[in-house]
C-alpha cells in the first residue's frame, strides 16, 4: 500500500463508556494528505514554511480571529463540531466568535469526575489515547517509530535517559474537544521548558509520513516529582504538551479551584492532579505522559483495546502490528501506581 492510499484508509478506535468501534471523520484528511505526501515530496522548501511557526499562527488568527462574521462562523463551529454548550462555564450567548468556541471553560469538576485514589493516573485531556513503552521501540526502524526519548526530552537534558525504558502515552486532541489540559498526578514541578520546533498537524496521515513527528514540532516539557508529601507516589512524570497546525500557543494557566486565579507552571510548585494545568490556543493538538521504568501500569481495558486485531486504525498499519486508540475523558484514570 502506498503512503498515500494508507493515508485515506478509514481510521478508527474504541469508544471506552461504551466499547464500540468508531470511525473517525478526519478533519481536513485530504489537505492534510496533500501536504504530507505530495506536497512534502515534490516541494520541500514550501513544505517547511507552511509547518512553521509563523505560518501556523497566521493560519490561526485566520480562523479564528480574522473573520469578517465571526458570529455566524462560530455557529457553525459549534454545530460542525458538536459541540455541547450546557458542559460550558460561560452562557450559550457567549461564545460568538469561533476563538471563544475553542477556549471553552467546562464545568469539569461535576461533569469529568475523577477518582480521588493517589494511586490513580487521570487523563490530561478530553482525548484519544495510545499507550507505548521506550523499551519496545526498536532504534534499528527510524521510520516505524514514534519517538526515542531523546528525541523528545533534547539530549541537553538528564530526563532522555531517566524516562529511556519506560512507558508512556500519547493523548491526541481534535478541534472539536474541550482543550485546557489537565495536571495528570500530584507532585512539585522539579523542570518545565520548551524546546523550539515545526508545528507538524496531529492527523494519523502525517504520522504516516514523518518519522518521530511529536519530536519535532514545538513543545513544552514538565517533569513532576510525585515522591512527595501529598504526591501520586508513582516516581518522576513528564508531561509534555505538543503543538501542532494552527496552534499559536500554548498558554500555562494553572489554578488549583476550577479556572480562578492562573497562574504559570514553574519550578518548584506543587500541581494537584485533575486541576487545569495550560491552555491550547488553538487548533488540533497533542499531550503526552512519560513514567519512570516499573512504577505504574496502564488501566487493562486501554491496553486490551490498543491490541484489539478487529478495528482499522492507521497506526496500526505504521507498526506493522495492532496499535489502536480509547477515547477517554480528561480526569478520568487511564492507570495506576504498581502495587
Amino acid at each position: 500500500m502506498s503512503h498515500s492510499a494508507a493515508a485515506l484508509s478509514a481510521h478508527q478506535y474504541i469508544q471506552r463508556d461504551s466499547n464500540t468501534i468508531v470511525t473517525e471523520q478526519l478533519f481536513g484528511d485530504k489537505s492534510v494528505t496533500f501536504l504530507y505526501n505530495t506536497l512534502r515530496e515534490n516541494a520541500p522548501a514550501l513544505f517547511r514554511a507552511l509547518t512553521s511557526a509563523r505560518m501556523s499562527s497566521l493560519l490561526s488568527l485566520y480562523h479564528y480571529d480574522f473573520l469578517d462574521s465571526r458570529k455566524a462562523k462560530a455557529d457553525k463551529m459549534i454545530h460542525g463540531l458538536q459541540v455541547d454548550l450546557s458542559e460550558c462555564v460561560a452562557a450559550p450567548g457567549y461564545y460568538d466568535t469561533p476563538r471563544k468556541v475553542f477556549e471553552r471553560q467546562i464545568r469539569y469538576w461535576q461533569l469529568r469526575p475523577m477518582d480521588e485514589d493517589t494511586a490513580a493516573i487521570a487523563s490530561p485531556a478530553d482525548s484519544r489515547v495510545l499507550i507505548g513503552s521506550f523499551a519496545e521501540v526498536s532504534a534499528l526502524f527510524i521510520k516505524e517509530k514514534f519517538f526515542t526519548s531523546e528525541e523528545l526530552f533534547g539530549s541537553d537534558r538528564p530526563w532522555h535517559q531517566l524516562f529511556a525504558a519506560g512507558d508512556f502515552a500519547v493523548f491526541r486532541l481534535t478541534p472539536d474537544k474541550y482543550h485546557y489540559n489537565h495536571a495528570p498526578v500530584s507532585g512539585t514541578v522539579i523542570d518545565f521548558y520548551e524546546i523550539d520546533g515545526a508545528h507538524h498537524s496531529c492527523n494519523p496521515a502525517a504520522q504516516l509520513a514523518v518519522a518521530s513527528l511529536y519530536a519535532k514540532n514545538t513543545r513544552v516539557v514538565t517533569v513532576i516529582d510525585t515522591d512527595v508529601e501529598g504526591g501520586s507516589g508513582i516516581g518522576k512524570v513528564a508531561m509534555i504538551e505538543v503543538v501542532a497546525l494552527m496552534i499559536g500557543d500554548i498558554v500555562q494557566a494553572y489554578s488549583e479551584h476550577e479556572y480562578q486565579n492562573p497562574h504559570p507552571v514553574q519550578p518548584g510548585m506543587f500541581v494537584t492532579k485533575g486541576c487545569p494545568k495550560s491552555l491550547y490556543r488553538p487548533g488540533s493538538s497533542t499531550d503526552i505522559l512519560v513514567f519512570e521504568p516499573n512504577r505504574m501500569i496502564f488501566s487493562a481495558d486501554i491496553v486490551a483495546n490498543s491490541r484489539r486485531q478487529d478495528v482499522q486504525s492507521r497506526f496500526s498499519s505504521k507498526a506493522g502490528h495492532p496499535l489502536v486508540e480509547t477515547e477517554v475523558t480528561v480526569r478520568s484514570t487511564i492507570g495506576s501506581k504498581l502495587p
